[in-house]
């Protein structure tokens, strides 16, 4: 067990040890220097992304690259670390077992922050849920601060001065996380991802739950039981029959509604897709636990268009739809995106699978699939779990995929990136992967 303080609103004044160098610690670095207090910095990069800025901002920057080492370690009071980097490490398991205070940003802004917190999490479809509640918010002209693992960094949020903070919360936040009281907590749906770090998939639950602890509401998924925090959580549902309060309603077509009332059409939403019915729902409900009106719901729902490298429309091609889903990094996210498409699919996956088992989306393959290409350092694991579902063509990049997609594609089809697969063996991040295929695809309608 971390050791972690209770929350205050002001943070201690000891040694702050920043491990690691990324976004969220450039985030950290900063708020602490600019508020005075001691902190040094390590990264296992000689030259971090974000070292010239910071020095570029504060006259002095105590960095060191290389190795965690035990000099550091022994200086510092509090460590705070970066979330893509495992908790588990020895270094940081002994700092823990000595008394040190091991923790994450999310921590920090916890004991910081002084209006409501809105906290979203899931395995699938929290970004989409996080913008969508911030514009409902915004819409309802309510000052509002959007970020956490999507676009800005929490502590980086507090300079905004928000009636509302809206926080997509990752696994890797939580599990570092203890003194967070949101207003409202949900975790929209679970399934298998990040066992390369969890010992299995139990742990990474249980990671996801934790966003529960202290919340005045939690809001789960009626359909997905693993959500589910106890008997008086507010529910959605894609079950028309079921008794959530926020659930399809069959009435000629589908219908967005609350109890017995439909709101919206789902034919009215430029999102497509069941799982974008069900983030619409998520949103609904955190939304109208908030006092937002229905008015403003209904037309943020009605103008909403996605976000970037998320069931991202990017071109129509001699009758063949081109859709960037780069973000759908796991077997839950890609799933859904080929079962929410109306049209025969063209496959592009493949990447770092993080030991996930691939043979779940098998059935979905071999029923919306026609053909697979695949990508990346797990191509072959991926080709052996699907094998005989659909024909299979593994490619050596995106330009490659792109181009035999375009060979096989007939009108009507729609050819999808889905990798279920993180990026990180051919690029920096997801979205470097979309825009390639973007690019790509671009390029064809050049020809």
């Amino acid at each position: 067990m971390l050791n972690v303080s209770r929350q205050s609103t002001a943070l201690e004044d000891v040694n702050y040890l920043i491990v690691g160098l990324g976004l969220t610690g450039f985030s950290v670095a900063t708020y602490l220097l600019e508020h005075g207090f001691r902190c040094r910095i390590q990264d296992t990069r000689d030259i971090p992304p974000y070292l010239g800025q910071l020095k570029s901002r504060f006259e002095a920057v105590d960095f060191q690259g290389g190795a965690l080492a035990a000099e550091l370690i022994d200086w510092a009071e509090v460590i705070v670390v970066s979330p893509g980097l495992s908790i588990r490490q020895p270094e940081l398991i002994a700092a823990a077992a000595a008394g040190k205070t091991v923790l994450g940003d999310i921590e920090l802004f916890a004991r910081l922050v002084t209006k409501p917190v809105i906290a979203i999490t899931g395995s699938n479809g929290k970004s989409t849920v996080t913008t969508l509640v911030g514009a409902m918010i915004a819409r309802a002209q309510n000052k509002v601060a959007v970020g956490g693992n999507i676009g800005t960094a929490a502590l980086d949020l507090l300079a905004q001065d928000a009636d509302y903070y809206v926080l997509e919360l990752s696994s890797y936040q939580l599990e570092t996380t203890t003194s967070l009281r949101p207003r409202v907590a949900t975790v929209l749906n679970l399934c298998e991802d990040h066992l390369d770090r969890y010992a299995d998939y139990n742990e990474y639950i249980q990671a996801k739950l934790h966003i529960y602890h202290n919340a005045d509401l939690c809001v789960s998924n009626l359909d997905d039981a693993a959500t589910r925090h106890d008997a008086d959580d507010l529910c959605f549902s894609l079950d028309p029959h079921s008794d959530a309060e926020f659930r399809l309603i069959e009435n000629n077509g589908y219908w967005l509604g609350r109890g017995a009332e439909a709101w919206l059409k789902v034919d009215q939403l430029k999102l497509g897709g069941r799982h974008n019915w069900a983030n619409c729902l998520a949103a609904m409900a955190i939304a109208c636990s908030l006092g937002i009106s229905r008015t403003a719901i209904v037309e943020t729902l009605r103008e909403f268009s996605g976000i970037p490298h998320r069931g991202q429309w990017v071109a129509e091609i001699e009758s063949v739809e081109w859709i960037n889903d780069s973000k759908a990094t796991n077997v839950g996210a890609a799933k859904a995106s080929i079962e929410g498409r109306d049209r025969p699919v063209i496959l592009i996956a493949g990447g770092q699978s993080k030991g996930a088992d691939m043979s779940v989306m098998r059935a979905t393959i071999g029923e919306r699939v026609k053909r697979v290409l695949l990508l990346g350092e797990d191509a072959a694991r991926l080709q052996q779990a699907w094998d005989g579902a659909a024909e299979i063509e593994c490619v050596r990049d995106m330009r490659a995929a792109v181009q035999r997609a375009h060979e096989f594609a007939r009108a009507g089809d729609c050819v999808l990136l889905a990798p279920a697969c993180a990026s990180f063996d051919m690029y920096q991040k997801f979205e470097q992967r979309g825009d390639d295929f973007m690019q790509r695809v671009r390029e064809l309608a050049h020809d």
